[in-house]
């Protein structure tokens, strides 16, 4: 009893997320034990899947496939399926996504309604379930807690996550007060059913039938087929979307930019920069990149329906692109020979360097740098006898215009042939003994810690002097 009274809990983060709690039906009941606690077996692989959504997901659509070899194609149908499409999909990216999911943007009530009706329309939740799993998407990328997980696997984040039952205590919490308070989305959520029936089939199977004829026309291409089509685009996002493309902003997480990705999701393919800056209504800033959602949100804008657009920074962008490019310069420069680094190589005295070079050792000084190009004279594009010539001596003006002023790559070449350092070898010598006393030198390193040599900034290259008159 006093044990269990003095035990200290910790106390909760007040974040503002609180478990999901559902509006309509039951209460999950966390204490009782889930199915996907248990391995998938022979058995009981049945009581994994979401049947539910497995048959809005997969055997509607292939009764849709099946039904359409009796169903005539009708070039309206066709063109009116395509159009429902595009509608419905701004429903999710313009709506679900940009709008509820990440509030980028505000838009009027006209238009929440508009983009509600859309988002039934395209069969993919309700906007308050869909934007409180994408919420925790973001928040917990890539991990356990990450609904639709990519660490998973392709397939699972693409459909999986959708069509097997998952543990509510494993999706990551999120606050969705806002979602809580808006009346569209309540109302939207509320009777989800009744709106996915209306806008996903009734609407596409009336507005065919009475403007031209085509019942079935419309229920089978503008409802069943075009209800999968929009569901597999949007799913890309979850799947392809981690998969496919570059990560111009940050690599330490799965998402990527990808046109292939922008083209199929009406412009969300461009997922690095999203998750980056997920608050800015765009999801491409360059003006050649696919991303419609964006324009119709601007369109929106200009005609007051939309207000409060958000955009990052252009300067904190360009930050972030140029760290990441730096990020794998670093990467690519650690696996490159830059020579053994100064503060490594012994130093030697004027007459050892000598006495070496005379026993056989192709020694040549530069700049106070010791390097053995013994390996190297019959390569010398100048050939054998200039560099000879210098085996024992100290080559700086030779190699920095006293014969020839070499190259940047001739530079770093050279530095690859380090062995020591000469005593008294003026600034190598000083620049080694400020390190070893940790005194303030003037040297760049990159994010490992390691030495960037720039193009020009050799230890071995040596400015000429300027001439400032000529002799009398």
């Amino acid at each position: 009893m006093a044990s269990s009274s003095s035990a200290v809990q910790a106390e909760a983060f007040p974040d503002g997320t609180t478990e999901f709690v559902p509006l309509r039906g039951k209460k999950y009941d966390l204490r009782k034990p889930h199915i996907t606690d248990q391995p998938i077996t022979v058995n009981n692989w049945y009581q994994h899947v979401n049947w539910l959504n497995t048959t809005f997901i997969i055997f509607i659509p292939m009764l849709g496939v099946v039904a359409s070899y009796w169903v005539p194609m009708q070039l309206k149908t066709v063109i009116f399926s395509i159009a429902y499409y595009y509608y419905a999909g701004l429903g999710i990216t313009a709506g679900y996504h940009r709008l509820w999911a990440h509030t980028s943007y505000k838009a009027t009530t006209p238009l929440k309604i508009f983009l509600a009706a859309a988002g039934a329309a395209a069969v993919e939740g309700s906007a308050r379930w869909w934007s409180r799993d994408h919420r925790a998407h973001h928040r917990y990328t890539d991990t356990e807690k990450d609904p639709y997980s990519v660490r998973k696997g392709l397939l699972y984040s693409h459909i999986g996550w959708m069509v097997m039952k998952q543990n509510p205590r494993r999706i990551g919490r999120t606050d969705i007060t806002d979602l809580n308070e808006d009346p569209v989305v309540v109302w939207q959520h509320r009777h989800y059913l009744k709106s996915v029936i209306a806008m996903a089939l009734v609407v596409p199977t009336l507005f065919c039938g009475l403007m031209w004829g085509d019942f079935l026309g419309g229920f089978i291409y503008g409802g069943i087929l075009r209800i999968f089509f929009i569901q597999q685009a949007t799913f890309c996002v979850n799947s392809l979307a981690h998969w496919l493309g570059d990560q111009p902003f940050d690599d330490r997480n799965s998402p990527r930019d990808h046109v292939i990705t922008a083209f199929v999701t009406l412009g969300e393919g461009y997922h690095n920069f999203h998750h980056e800056f997920p608050s800015d209504f765009r999801n491409a800033i360059e003006w050649w990149q696919y991303d419609p959602t964006k324009w119709f949100i601007w369109i929106c804008k200009q005609v007051g329906l939309a207000y409060d657009l958000k955009k990052f920074p252009h300067n904190e962008i360009e930050k972030g692109r140029l760290q990441q490019i730096q990020k794998k310069l670093d990467q690519k420069r650690a696996t490159l020979d830059w020579g053994i680094p100064l503060e490594n190589l012994p130093v030697v005295s004027w007459d050892d360097f000598v006495s070496e070079s005379k026993n056989g050792k192709a020694l040549v000084a530069v700049a106070g740098v010791i390097h053995d190009v013994t390996n190297f004279i019959s390569e010398h594009p100048g050939g054998k006898a200039l560099i000879s010539a210098a085996v024992g001596k100290d080559a700086t003006a030779i190699f920095n215009g006293g014969v020839y002023l070499h190259s940047n790559a001739a530079h770093n070449l050279l530095s690859t042939m380090r062995v020591g350092v000469l005593r008294g070898g003026c600034e190598v010598e000083i620049w080694k003994r400020a390190q070893s006393e940790n005194k303030d030198v003037a040297s760049i390193n990159d994010s490992t810690g390691k030495r960037i040599v720039r193009a020009g900034d050799q230890v071995t290259r040596v400015s000429q002097p300027v001439a400032t008159a000529d002799a009398a």
